[in-house]
């Protein structure tokens, strides 16, 4: 397991530009130094600013602490170093400094001496036990000089950088440089000392923006750091951690691998551009100053592994732990609450400062890696077994075969925990080793993989992986990238039956078989059977199989996974804080999918009676998934689940039943359409008649003709209140009394005059004076301008006419087969009043003409046809508006209100129909009749013609 690196911010402070911070040895104080010119003092603990100082009225570039003094002390561009005492806040030195700009500032840890350092070249050496003496003026740069810091493995060393663009190495004892070392190729802004191993190193940062490291003692540049866009302003080796940390003007900080040099995080607190850092020996804690202000971040380390009998191995920092999981109850643990672990044994200092850890693949040994070496303990007791030098440690297929990475161009492969099996260089480098059935080697754009027994290439991948899982089969690998991991299968024997002659050069093309990729960020993960399990970087566990993500478990924060224990049917994870967690995961159903997708049925078949009843839903929506539905359906314990599978496979009989047993109105829709596509009208009937779908059955029993349905159906959806579904049922069926009640009932009296004008000329008056009598309650003048045709017969001349039609239709008309349809005179055709007379003076036989006369469903028409227009125009006259019908030939005119047309408006669908005539002032209303919908039109003016008029 890599070690895990938690980075929480414990401090946000906004303020004017910081130039430089410091840390308190013993309080937990930060010094923030500001461009305008004041100094304050936070508490990291409780976020609280406890100390201001105004120092001057120009920037203040440096201030640091004299803890065993209660001191700060400050220099700032007035040329001056300024004494405080941070107790009584007393100004109780100033000295007139350098001829310059004063840009850093180091305070000796042992000796009575600050070192400062300016823009005037020079860096002069003051002793406050004298009186603030200067001692020593160290001459030797030829630019301002950016940075001092003292060495902390020799303090009468100390090192400077300047934008002269060298590094240059002094004694206190002497006034001119030992050595200089040259590199950058534009100005040097800051450097640090490493503080732990034994490594001579130190740190630059330039305007080159590079990041170099540098041995000291040879006199060379080891490593350059490459990844900021803009100018380096500050370095630092962190005194705990084997990590570098950088600040740029791009405004990111970057953590580094010191080990390593392999870019670990950015971070980016939106403050602008970063000025300055600082850590603090034995704290984890580091301020970083930004244009916009400061933060204060605390880093914690973790490494842990666990083998699959549960002993879990941690190390924080460089103590190491031992915990067993057996101790605990496994009835007693529950999903994702924290377990109640005790540590076995005393904690046991480990000798490296570990970057990695983990066991081999008995369980038997636990390697640590770290500070360039590698230990191998016991698991049981954390004895020393063996030890040497490596950059990375891996453990191979074989329990004591291992490989090492020695440096970036030679892997090192080992046998029997201590016997070297062979040294080799890659083609294209080392950047990293990974272990598993086979041994990988990480360059800069591939992965390769070797056989561990002959070294012998494999297969080169072209791909820049983050990590390499393997299965315990050996068979199925997961690569890892910073966006997507990738699932392939080995196939071993591919390779072993393969000549030497026919491998390519990136190695054999059938060795790998990819089974699949998601794009997902991986953090941890682990095999069990052909499952991947892996948390993710949105805090989720989720697992792979067969090309299909289950989620586990959504985290609330970071976790990483410790491992399975099949004994427990469960995954075990741990946070950054030791806290061990677990979530159910039982092995029998892991093992039932990985049959599935091996297509071993039979396997599967067996394993499923070993598999608890709860998982029984979830192996269903699996094997759906792989498009194994009827075994899906024999599996399933959910309703639900259960009747969308018999949809799935046309059983719609099951589907009945577990619809009656879910008692959804959902689920009775879904089955009836199922039922309509697979012709059992039938059950669909069934189905809408459970739902008290009136307007589903109405469309049913009207297609199929059944007018003995659609007459019951009128019955039921009147009763029911539906009087949408039973007025078209009634008038379907020609039950145009009853459609008309309806109205009446409803309140719609506007509509129900209409309607009675066109279909039942009988029931006007009754229903005129319904009309009159609701408009009488709102407004008197509305309900004088309604006319009852048994009251104005001169406005209603074929009145009577309409009558007889309507008492001839009822005696002649009769309802015949849809068959029928296209024999019959289509009504638009129709003159009822000629039918009328014609049959009147022939005397021809009534039963013959009303069969002649049928229609497949004949709506009576009084006064007009189907597709008739009617136009209705309103006049103005002498104040009047008049309501006028035009009906073929005749025209009907009602001196009216204009308001008595909103009252009178039809509220159905709209037609449009354009009529061309001359300009009249005005409004306009026009419908028009087909199969009962109307049409309105208002407009502000209308052109009429003369013969509309």
């Amino acid at each position: 397991m890599q070690l895990k690196l938690d980075i929480r911010r414990t401090l946000t402070a906004r303020s004017d530009r910081v130039k430089c911070v410091d840390l308190h040895p013993t309080e937990p104080w930060m010094l923030v130094s500001l461009y305008n010119g004041k100094i304050h003092v936070w508490n990291h603990q409780n976020q609280q600013l406890i100390k201001t100082f105004e120092v001057c009225s120009s920037p203040v570039r440096a201030g640091k602490f004299i803890a065993r003094k209660n001191w700060i002390i400050t220099g700032s561009d007035d040329y001056r170093i300024t004494v405080f005492n941070y107790n009584t806040l007393e100004r109780q030195h100033v000295v007139d400094a350098h001829m310059d700009y004063i840009r850093c500032l180091a305070v000796h840890p042992t000796l009575p001496i600050v070192l400062s350092g300016s823009d005037d070249m020079t860096i002069k050496m003051w002793n406050w036990d004298k009186n603030w003496a200067c001692q020593k003026v160290f001459d030797g740069h030829s630019h301002y000089v950016m940075q001092i810091v003292f060495n902390p493995k020799d303090n009468n060393t100390f090192a400077s950088a300047s934008l002269d663009k060298t590094i240059k190495i002094w004694q206190l004892a002497s006034s001119i440089p030992n050595f200089t070392l040259e590199g950058h190729v534009n100005g040097i802004n800051c450097l640090d000392y490493t503080h732990a191993g034994e490594k001579p190193y130190l740190i630059s940062g330039a305007d080159d923006r590079l990041v170099k490291i540098w041995d000291y003692q040879n006199r060379s540049c080891v490593q350059s750091l490459d990844g900021h866009t803009k100018n380096i302003s500050a370095v630092a080796f962190h005194p705990e951690l084997p990590i570098i940390i950088t600040g740029s003007e791009d405004g990111t900080v970057k953590i580094w691998n010191a080990n390593t040099y392999s870019l670990e995080n950015t971070l980016n607190y939106g403050l602008e551009r970063a000025w300055t850092i600082c850590c603090l020996k034995g704290s984890n804690m580091v301020g970083i100053g930004f244009d916009d202000g400061c933060v204060m971040i605390r880093l914690e380390s973790l490494c842990f592994s666990m083998d699959e009998g549960g002993k879990i191995v941690w190390i924080k920092h460089s103590e190491m732990q031992m915990i067993n999981l057996k101790q605990l109850a496994i009835e007693d643990i529950k999903d994702g609450e924290r377990l109640n672990l005790s540590v076995k044994g005393d904690t046991k200092s480990c000798e490296v400062f570990a970057n990695t850890l983990a066991h081999n693949s008995n369980g038997r040994y636990v390697a640590v890696c770290g500070e360039g070496e590698y230990i191998i303990y016991t698991a049981m007791a954390l004895r020393n077994k063996a030890y040497g030098s490596a950059l990375e440690f891996v453990w191979g297929i074989e329990p004591e075969d291992f490989a090492i990475r020695e440096s970036a161009t030679t892997v090192k492969v080992f046998q029997k925990l201590t016997k070297e099996k062979k040294s080799f260089k890659p083609e294209l480098g080392a950047d990293g080793i990974y272990g598993g059935t086979l041994l990988g080697v990480r360059s800069a754009n591939h992965l390769t993989f070797y056989a561990w027994d002959t070294l012998e290439l494999v297969r080169r991948i072209e791909i820049q992986p983050k990590g390499v899982f393997w299965g315990g089969n050996g068979e199925m690998v997961a690569i890892t990238t910073e966006e997507s991991f990738y699932v392939l299968k080995y196939n071993a024997s591919v390779v072993a039956e393969a000549s030497e002659e026919g491998r390519a050069e990136d190695g054999y093309e059938d060795a790998f078989e990819v089974v699949g990729e998601v794009a997902e960020n991986v953090k941890t993960a682990t095999w069990v059977g052909d499952c991947f399990i892996y948390s993710n970087s949105l805090n989720r566990l989720n697992y792979y199989v067969g090309g299909e993500i289950v989620t586990i478990s959504h985290l609330d924060r970071p976790h990483y996974i410790l491992g399975y224990i099949p004994r427990d049917n469960r995954i075990y994870l741990c946070d950054k804080e030791l806290n061990v967690l677990s979530y159910s995961l039982h092995l029998s159903v892991l093992d039932f999918e990985t049959s599935v997708m091996r297509k071993d049925i039979q396997n599967a078949q067996q394993l499923l009676p070993t598999i608890p009843q709860s998982y029984y839903t979830k192996i269903a929506h699996f094997l759906e998934k792989q498009g194994f539905v009827s075994q899906a359906l024999s599996v399933s314990t959910d309703p639900d689940h259960k009747f969308d599978l018999a949809l799935q496979l046309s059983k719609l009989d099951l589907a009945v039943e577990l619809a009656r047993e879910i008692g959804s109105d959902q689920k009775w829709q879904q089955l009836a359409d199922c039922s309509i596509l697979s012709g059992r009208l039938d059950l669909a009937e069934k189905c809408y008649e459970a739902t008290q779908d009136f307007g589903a059955l109405l469309v049913l029993s009207s297609s199929s003709g059944n007018l003995d349905k659609v007459s019951k159906l009128a019955e039921v959806a009147h009763r029911a209140r539906k009087f949408n579904v039973a007025f078209t049922a009634y008038l379907l069926t020609q039950q145009n009394l009853k459609a008309l009640n309806i109205l009446v009932e409803t309140n719609k009296l506007p509509d129900a005059a209409f309607f009675a004008r066109t279909y039942l000329p009988s029931e006007v008056p009754r229903v005129t004076q319904l009309w009159k009598a609701e408009q009488q309650k709102t407004n008197a003048k509305v309900a004088q301008g309604i006319a009852d045709p048994s009251e104005y017969t001169n406005l209603f001349p074929s009145f009577e006419e309409s009558l007889r039609g309507q008492k001839y239709l009822e005696e002649s008309e009769k309802i015949v087969p849809a068959s029928h349809y296209s024999t019959r005179t289509s009504n638009s055709q129709r003159n009822v009043f000629e039918e009328l007379s014609k049959a009147c003076t022939s005397g021809s036989n009534l039963e013959e003409t009303r069969e002649n006369n049928a229609n497949d469903v004949v709506k009576n028409r009084i006064g007009v046809e189907r597709t008739l227009l009617i136009r209705i125009l309103l006049i103005k006259r002498r104040g009047l508006f008049f309501f006028c019908f035009k009906i073929k030939n005749r025209m009907f005119i009602r001196p009216s209100k204009l308001r008595l047309f909103f009252y009178a408006k039809i509220d159905l669908v709209l037609y449009f129909f354009y009529i061309d005539t001359l300009l009249v002032g005005g409004s306009l209303l026009i419908f028009f009749l087909q199969n009962q919908n109307f049409c309105l039109l208002f407009k502000d003016s209308v052109k009429i013609n003369d013969e509309s008029r």
